[in-house]
């Protein structure tokens, strides 16, 4: 009867231990994190009231389903200007080939009245530029 029960115990253990090891499998991990340019960026208004919320939303290319929308680099310049970097991620998964566009965006939330350049990074040393007049 003791030899059934340790029996009984090994089974269940080895059948835990493979059902945690499969549950690892289904995962991807992510290899890297590199910039990736942005191709266009959609502001609704040039206009806004101080302490009001826009969102400001870019629009990235990706060249496979193994890369992605990671994050922003938003970077403060002086008061009044304020550089964004995209990056993307890429995993070790089983990959669908094809480009594919992702739009991502991010909140404005100005804390005072003035002039805010937003300059957007669109591969190598070149920028896209806008405004928004803040009341």
């Amino acid at each position: 009867m003791k030899s059934f029960l340790n029996i009984g115990l090994c089974l269940a253990f080895a059948s835990v231990s493979l059902m945690s090891c499969k549950d690892d499998d289904d995962y991807e991990t992510i290899e890297s994190v590199d910039k990736v340019k942005i191709d266009s960026v959609s502001i609704v208004n040039d206009t806004m009231d101080v302490y009001s919320v826009q969102s400001i939303r870019t629009y990235s290319n990706y060249t496979s389903g193994c890369q992605g929308f990671y994050g922003y680099d938003y970077i403060h310049n002086g008061n009044f200007g304020r550089d964004v970097t995209a990056y993307q991620f890429k995993t070790d998964g089983i990959c669908t080939q094809g480009t594919h566009t992702s739009a991502n965006q991010l909140n404005f939330s100005p804390q005072q009245v003035g002039t805010y350049t937003f300059r957007f990074w669109n591969g190598n040393n070149t920028w896209i530029t806008k405004t928004i007049v803040v009341e």
